[in-house]
């Protein structure tokens, strides 16, 4: 791709996950690219750059940059185990204290560590040891592939929309940490109001869960995952992004997804508790209410589902932290001088 060498490296996805076939999910990952990884013993990196999750791939990542003389960078997308235990993934006594350990036995080792949020880089300082070496290197987005456009979107013909009806949109994974239930529950709620539509679109762990929760509602409309071209259509859908999250994992994780909902310029409604990362962004661009209170989503969904100003100046606020903050140049551009400094 683009002259670099990108070797693909096969997993085994479980059916229906749970927290054994999870870690078979994800050691199976640690083990195909392992292998891959070993061709650096060859050609000698500079730096040997692993992100988090998988977990279990950071002792492959230490040993070849220890054998090649390179520099060991972590870059933390989820603080994976934290999540797991938060979210009771395992339940074995002692468990976490073994995991959290074993973490920090690893963390500690690297050279650099990087994370996506300014909540989580204050823990990633903790966990490391080395806050020092510790830095923000934000996840980005394309601003020219991801745009507000200014004709309709091909969706709303797709889902047979009449053009008065305002989409709540949600788009992403459909797992456990996400809370899809008050998205389900809202639309319950708020089913009377046949000027606003729910859209479902993505796939995951929870999906067939979350479908059969809202099966018979009619205000809810459901997506299959959509190719990249098709992204910015996708986006352009919503008069509303929508972005549920579980209170037990809000700042462990910074959803990835938040990029693109704000380089489409749509105002957003977050489930965050005031203080966490999530909650500091959306509050600039959106409505944020306390995570598990469906009828709180309800009211925010509905005030910007009958405010078009309130849309129209929210959602120009999200374009702008995206240009500010998030462009894919400014941020690749940044990473490109800690990388040289890293060697």
């Amino acid at each position: 791709m683009n002259g670099v060498r990108i070797d693909r490296c096969p997993i085994w996805v479980p059916k229906k996950p749970n927290g054994l076939s999870r870690i078979f999910c994800l050691g199976s990952f640690a083990l195909s690219s392992v292998v891959a990884s070993f061709r650096a013993l060859v050609w000698r990196p500079d730096v040997v750059f692993s992100v988090e999750p998988p977990f279990f791939c950071l002792p492959a990542a230490l040993a070849i940059a220890r054998v090649t003389g390179a520099r060991a960078w972590l870059h933390v997308q989820d603080f994976e185990v934290d999540a797991a235990l938060q979210l009771g993934l395992f339940r074995i006594p002692g468990i976490g204290r073994l995991l959290r350990w074993i973490e920090s036995f690893l963390f500690r080792r690297f050279d650099r560590c990087s994370t996506i949020s300014e909540k989580m880089l204050e823990l990633l300082k903790q966990r490391s040891g080395k806050p020092e070496l510790c830095l923000l290197f934000r996840n980005w987005v394309d601003l020219q592939a991801i745009r507000p456009a200014l004709e309709p979107s091909s969706f709303r013909q797709i889902l047979a929309l009449d053009p008065r009806q305002k989409v709540a949109l949600y788009s992403g994974n459909m797992g456990e940490k996400q809370g899809l239930e008050i998205i389900v529950e809202a639309a319950r709620i708020l089913q009377v109001r046949k000027d606003l539509v729910f859209v479902l679109c993505g796939n995951g762990s929870a999906a067939d869960r979350i479908r059969t929760l809202g099966s018979g509602l009619p205000n809810i409309r459901w997506l299959p995952v959509q190719p990249v071209e098709q992204l910015n259509s996708l986006l352009n859908l919503a008069d509303i992004h929508l972005l549920p999250q579980r209170a037990d994992a809000a700042d462990l994780v910074m959803p990835s997804k938040l990029t693109g909902m704000l380089a489409s310029g749509r105002p957003v409604v977050a489930t965050a508790t005031s203080g966490t990362q999530i909650h500091d962004v959306v509050s600039k661009c959106g409505l944020t209410v306390e995570p598990g209170h469906a009828a709180d989503f309800a009211v925010a969904v509905l005030k910007l589902s009958d405010d078009k100003d309130l849309r129209d100046h929210l959602g120009k606020r999200a374009r702008e932290i995206a240009e500010s903050e998030l462009g894919m140049e400014a941020v690749l551009t940044n990473f490109e001088a800690e990388l040289l400094n890293a060697r």
